[in-house]
């Protein structure tokens, strides 16, 4: 599937898709209220207990731009999962280590790091040793630092080096709900190592017509990560992020990505605001930070959209 985001005329009808209202806490209204998608928007309740499961979600928050909102997306999606009582593990693959920046962490600190987990690939350390806590009750990190920028040299003669995330995470799954992956703006061996231990991929995609442009490539990507590596890979959802409904250019380029991936795009839709910039300063999340916030509120939804669409989590 490709999009089609040449210059010319923006549709003008949008066709509704998402989420079946046969779903358990979702509730589809008439086609009279829509959201900022242009589709009937959902109501999505909030979710109950976490169902029996065989071990954590996967999901690779990954867009080769940078400037996104991955970061944001995955540090405040993990919050908002976490206060409807998931148990979820922050991984922070990018060598910038703004995640870890973004919890609060010093990275010039840190003893052990992802790093660590992929050279040693689960051999030599224990990776319970590397997750910190974070002061949002249930979810925690696994941070990186600068260091992480000599793994794709050193992983490069490894055996079946595009699996060592996998092999590094598999003795978390069981003790967690989710397993929130923070890629760097590439498609390097990092990217493709997180690609590989993930069940799902959530692309945060700026409204903005360069970022758009970049969406197709990314979506061939994941088709051949799946294709060669990983067979249960999927598009868990794109996500439209930096959006500012006042302008024109905003309105269009969210309306020509749920034109080329209609079945992928998520309902919700995470405004601009001068928050986010302040969380990251302040080290923590925008529920905590701004509990009451737009932003915070735009990020608890898609929680629950998340949710709803994989009921069993």
């Amino acid at each position: 599937m490709t999009a089609d985001v040449q210059t010319g005329t923006v549709p003008t009808a949008i066709v509704p898709t998402g989420i079946p209202e046969t779903l358990p806490g979702v509730s589809v209204p008439s086609e009279s209220r829509l959201g900022p998608t242009g589709r009937p928007m959902p109501v999505f309740d909030e979710p109950g207990p976490v169902p029996p499961h065989d071990g954590a979600r996967i999901l690779a928050v990954c867009n080769q731009k940078g400037g996104v909102g991955k970061t944001t997306t995955t540090i405040n999606l993990g919050a908002s999962l976490a206060e409807y009582g998931r148990r979820v593990l922050l991984v922070d693959v990018d060598p910038q280590g703004a995640l870890s920046v973004g919890l609060g962490i010093n990275p010039n600190t840190l003893d052990l790091t992802v790093h660590d987990l992929l050279i040693s690939s689960g051999d030599v350390i224990d990776p319970h040793e590397a997750v910190l806590k974070t002061h949002v009750e249930g979810l925690d990190l696994l941070p990186s630092n600068i260091d992480l920028s000599a793994a794709e040299v050193q992983l490069v003669n490894e055996v079946g080096r595009e699996h060592s995330l996998a092999r590094a995470l598999r003795p978390l799954l069981k003790e967690y709900d989710y397993i929130l992956i923070d890629c760097q703006p590439s498609l390097g061996l990092l990217t493709v190592n997180a690609l590989t231990a993930a069940d799902g991929v959530v692309i945060p995609l700026e409204c903005e017509y360069f970022a758009l442009r970049g969406v197709a490539l990314l979506i061939q990507t994941i088709d051949k990560v799946r294709d060669r590596l990983n067979p249960r890979l999927e598009v868990a959802g794109i996500v439209a992020t930096m959006h500012d409904g006042r302008t024109l250019h905003g309105r269009q380029v969210l309306e020509r990505v749920v034109e080329a991936f209609p079945e992928h795009v998520f309902h919700t839709v995470i405004s601009r605001t001068v928050r986010f910039p302040e969380t990251t300063a302040a080290g923590e999340p925008i529920t905590s930070y701004a509990a009451n916030s737009t932003g915070a509120n735009a990020y608890r939804a898609l929680a629950r959209e998340l949710i709803a669409r994989r009921p069993g989590r």
